[in-house]
């Protein structure tokens, strides 16, 4: 029985919601989709396992807003994937979920109409049919864990997650990271600093027990066994820690927690102080220490939109410009392209010498 003067005095309404396993059956698997998600989910293992020497690329808008240039960006950006696949494993950034220092649009699943009407269940079908939609397409698609349900309702059509630098310390995300079913990365806080995102790594990698809602919408205790593939991302913070020195004190910092090295570097953020056109010069630095030597980073990830830069929200969202970003600065798509095919060649000339000296090596 419900104590009315002492339950929910702050709560304006409840709306119920379909449960995960409803919402699946609305819009189900189909051999292509499940097969992308198993094949996606796998070779990111294997690059972080050192098995496959390829980079991990997560590109993409920061955040989708509208859904029909986001799938003409997820069609562009499949051939461009394809024409680098044999130097970079191309993950496409979807981001749904926003997290708010403050006030402000959180993100399509939360406010699909961008007009506080909040219809979240309409969020939730239209987030998973686009996953979908770029699954088919033949992209692995890649995600921030921010509600700690969203899995549940979209994380079998995820093959990368990632959890930001304001979450990384949260107790329910790092638990929920070691039963997580992709590789995991852990961003540095907002200030720079790289303890949270360790202290998520060696938490995600041992089990834990915690409440959970399963795909019945019951409440449960799940038990996890622990995930092999958390990492770090390094984003910056007050500046930025994309440098061969951050690099390596990071690597010091998971040496000393005997963590797995592996390490991606965020083009954006701090890292490029927000400004989208230096994306670029993150990306190139990070690419001069793979060719001198660097075995940790495996991966980076650019905000990237059709159009660059970015633009106020507006209290019409039909005057917004569906080909540009409402959230953090993006580089347009020709420089998409450019950076990509500059990783790629300098790639494939590394790999090709790493392959000479094995052989000769083995002499």
């Amino acid at each position: 029985m419900s104590h009315p003067h002492l339950e929910n005095i702050n709560i304006e309404s409840v709306t119920p919601l379909p449960t995960p396993r409803e919402m699946k059956a609305m819009i189900p698997h189909t051999p292509t989709t499940l097969s992308r998600v198993a094949q996606g989910r796998e070779t990111l293992e294997r690059i972080f396992d050192g098995e496959d020497p390829r980079l991990i690329a997560v590109v993409g808008p920061c955040s989708i807003h509208n859904l029909e240039t986001a799938e003409e960006y997820a069609q562009k950006l499949k051939g461009l994937a394809d024409e680098v696949s044999s130097t970079i494993c191309v993950v496409m950034r979807v981001y749904f979920e926003k997290p708010r220092s403050s006030i402000g649009w959180k993100g399509l699943i939360n406010d699909p109409y961008m007009n506080d009407t909040f219809h979240i269940e309409e969020g939730i079908r239209m987030a998973r049919h686009f996953l979908f939609r770029v699954n088919e397409i033949g992209l692995p698609a890649g995600t921030e864990l921010l509600d700690v349900l969203m899995p549940q309702y979209i994380g079998d059509l995820i093959s990368w997650n990632v959890i930001g630098a304001r979450t990384a310390e949260a107790q329910t995300h790092r638990e929920i990271s070691s039963g997580i079913s992709t590789p995991i990365g852990f961003k540095n806080g907002t200030d720079g600093t790289l303890g949270g995102a360790i202290n998520g790594v060696r938490s995600a990698l041992g089990p834990h027990h915690f409440l959970g809602v399963t795909e019945d919408g019951l409440p449960a205790v799940f038990s996890t066994t622990g995930n092999a593939y958390p990492h770090v991302v390094l984003r910056g913070g007050k500046k930025p820690n994309y440098d061969a020195e951050s690099v390596n004190a990071c690597e010091d910092a998971l040496r000393k927690a005997h963590l797995p090295q592996n390490i991606m570097v965020d083009c954006s953020h701090g890292n490029s102080n927000k400004q989208a056109e230096r994306q670029g010069i993150v990306l190139k630095d990070v690419l001069t220490q793979l060719e001198n030597g660097n075995r940790s980073i495996r991966g980076f990830m650019l905000e990237s939109n059709l159009e660059g830069g970015n633009q106020p929200m507006l209290s019409h969202p039909a005057l917004l410009n569906p080909r540009c970003s409402v959230t953090d600065e993006c580089i347009d798509w020709e420089t998409t392209e450019s950076l990509l095919r500059e990783a790629h060649s300098r790639m494939s000339k590394l790999m090709r010498q790493n392959s000479e000296a094995r052989i000769q090596d083995s002499e």
